[in-house]
């Protein structure tokens, strides 16, 4: 409001006649200067003359302006092309006085008209700056009062008084476009605590109340720590989550563009940083060592898992990478960036991994050594009642690729499946463990070395939660959420990406790693933490809406089926599943006629389903009717056994 009154009053009043009159005030004004420097500041020159030549003065300068247009610039925006315009117009003024002053030599018409050529040209130069400096000086003005003092200005609190902390104040306050104000930093050594640095006070931790941040206008507090346990600083952040204030944190000085903090670096807090598991560091030299010079396939290599394991894979000493995707867009995106990078050992090949002829023509072409099998479809609900596709991508790409990875003597192919594959309770989580026992069938002809990989969701991967949040944040809300206990198992998609590599250096065939993920997150104190973290409040300005189990889904997710347990590895966080023995030959035979009879549109595939994974008990869908008549068909041959 009170912007507004200004800029209509400026407008209204700064009008470009405003600006002439000011400009020829200034230029009067510049030519009494300039008598009084060029009589080293003594009126020892005709002063009874100012007082005819000042009009005159006056005249010409208004002249020049007229014709130059010097005063139509609008002074809160000057930029060189306005002070060129101030230019032309003192030459202009200078060369008429010039003029009018030798004309009156000659015609010896006014004694007083005569102005020494001395007093134009120290004239000139004077009115020039002073008429560049006041509008420098308006603009200047303008900026510091009205676009900082009426924005709405972020008053902030930077956590950590330490070097990091001041840098950060210096990186805020050096921002030319922040209107950001430090209000003091928060520390826990108790002999800052009082002081201040800079002039800005240093409190404590115990300061740091909903009353101390509502009354100081508090909107920011931004955590700049750089020595700090990683389960400390997600504790302080979570602390932080209840006010009603957003929470900004300032990435590892290793970050930092050329060992400088940026304002622009200088992130929200992502869920990500307050989930309850410590991030997973892996030894990286196996995987070094197993791709070095070798032929490397991905597939769903523009997706989310897939084009991370392609930007890790990348800094390796591969012999080539062949990325197969049948996503056009999202390949060429990845094409690019890898290009941009300065990676150009890489194959971009637009392809199904459910057509064997191509498939087998690439295999025949590159000759992989390594194949990282990634394309599936993954969404829960929609593969519910899209069976046919689900089989056909998840089980029968799978098996043609395990296939011709026989056929073609690969030495190692790696498996991405889910912990939705656990006891499923969906058709996409039941093709995805029928995949994996398809692949424990391979292993048993002892040539290619097949190793599985299981984890939980991915943080920021398509279709995910968080994306699904942060859209419906930007909209206002309300967050969705299907159940209030819902609960899942988070991973980052390096971290995916890092399993999956490593799972393929250390796996000697037929294993099923798995992860130790922590503890399971409640989708529902997610979905809280989001909303608290980007400053509102719950649910007062944006509620969640609690939508019901979509078809297919679980109201938690596990990582070890029944009857499995785990052995260790190396790294305590990756375990091996110690999977119950199947019947190979009729596993194998049974996934043959699942993929025979989806090719044929048969309507048996979800009971065929069922046969191949006895767990596989349908929830929250249609398709429980199967389980119901499975029932009823045993009972009724236990029956009749009895009888």
């Amino acid at each position: 409001m009170i912007k507004n009154y200004l800029n209509n009053n400026v407008t209204r009043y700064a009008s470009k006649w405003l600006v002439l009159a000011i400009d020829i005030v200034i230029m009067v004004v510049a030519f009494i200067l300039s008598y009084l420097i060029r009589y080293n500041l003594t009126l020892e020159f005709d002063v009874a003359q100012l007082p005819y030549q000042i009009p005159i003065v006056a005249v010409v300068a208004a002249l020049a302006f007229l014709i130059t247009g010097s005063y139509k610039g609008v002074v809160r925006h000057t930029g060189v092309k306005d002070v060129y315009n101030i230019f032309n117009a003192i030459c202009l003024s200078s060369i008429l006085m010039i003029l009018m002053v030798l004309a009156n030599k000659k015609l010896d018409l006014f004694s007083w008209t005569t102005i020494p050529l001395q007093i134009i040209i120290v004239h000139s130069l004077i009115a020039f700056l002073a008429l560049s400096a006041s509008r420098y000086l308006f603009k200047s003005l303008y900026n510091s009062i009205v676009n900082k003092s009426l924005h709405n200005t972020k008053r902030v609190l930077i956590y950590g008084a330490g070097e990091s902390g001041i840098i950060t104040h210096s990186a805020i306050t050096n921002h030319s476009k922040s209107n950001v104000k430090v209000v003091g930093y928060v520390d826990n050594n108790s002999k800052k605590v009082g002081k201040s640095i800079n002039g800005v006070n240093v409190y404590a931790k115990d300061d740091l109340n909903e009353e101390f941040l509502v009354n100081n206008g508090i909107s920011e507090v931004i955590f700049s720590i750089q020595n700090i346990n990683p389960t400390a600083l997600r504790e302080l952040v979570e602390s932080m989550v209840d006010f009603p204030v957003k929470v900004k944190i300032v990435p590892p000085v290793e970050d930092w563009i050329n060992g400088e903090l940026k304002f622009s670096q200088i992130k929200q807090v992502q869920i990500e940083d307050l989930l309850d598991r410590a991030p997973i560091n892996i030894e990286n030299s196996k995987i070094s060592g197993e791709l070095k010079d070798k032929v490397v396939v991905v597939t769903g290599g523009a997706g989310s898992i897939g084009s991370e394991l392609v930007r890790q894979i990348c800094k390796y000493n591969y012999k080539s990478l062949i990325v197969i995707d049948q996503a056009e867009s999202a390949l060429y995106d990845l094409q690019q960036e890898l290009k941009q990078n300065g990676y150009h050992n890489f194959f971009p090949i637009v392809g199904d991994i459910r057509d064997k002829n191509r498939l087998n023509y690439l295999f025949n072409e590159y000759k992989p050594n390594i194949v990282f099998h990634a394309a599936a479809y993954k969404h829960v609900p929609l593969m519910e009642y899209n069976s046919y596709e689900a089989i056909k991508i998840n089980v029968a790409g799978t098996k043609v690729l395990a296939d011709l990875s026989i056929q073609h003597n690969v030495d190692k192919f790696v498996f991405v499946s889910t912990d939705k594959a656990v006891n499923p309770t969906n058709v996409m989580g039941g093709t995805k463990r029928i995949a994996e026992m398809y692949i424990s069938c391979m292993q048993q002809e002892n040539k290619t070395k097949f190793i599985t990989t299981r984890f939980g969701n991915v943080l920021g991967s398509n279709g995910s939660v968080i994306p699904l949040f942060k859209k419906q944040i930007d909209k206002g809300g309300p967050l969705t959420v299907t159940h209030k206990d819902v609960t899942r198992f988070f991973m980052t998609i390096p971290e995916a990406s890092q399993l999956v590599l490593e799972a393929g250096a250390m796996g000697e065939g037929g294993e099923i790693f798995i992860f130790d993920m922590g503890k399971s997150v409640k989708i529902f104190d997610l979905a809280k933490n989001m909303i608290k973290l980007c400053g509102l409040k719950y649910p007062e300005e944006m509620d969640i809406k609690i939508t019901g189990l979509r078809p297919g889904e679980k109201l938690y997710e596990e990582l070890l089926a029944n009857g499995e347990n785990t052995m260790p590895t190396y790294h305590k966080k990756i375990m091996i599943s110690k999977v119950r023995e199947l019947d190979y030959v009729k596993t194998r035979s049974l996934i043959d006629e699942l993929c025979v009879n989806n090719m044929f549109f048969k309507s048996n595939t979800i009971s065929l389903m069922k046969d191949i994974v006895p767990e596989f008990i349908s929830s929250n869908s249609d398709l429980c009717k199967i389980d119901i008549e499975k029932q009823k068909e045993e009972e009724k041959n236990i029956l009749t056994n009895i009888n």
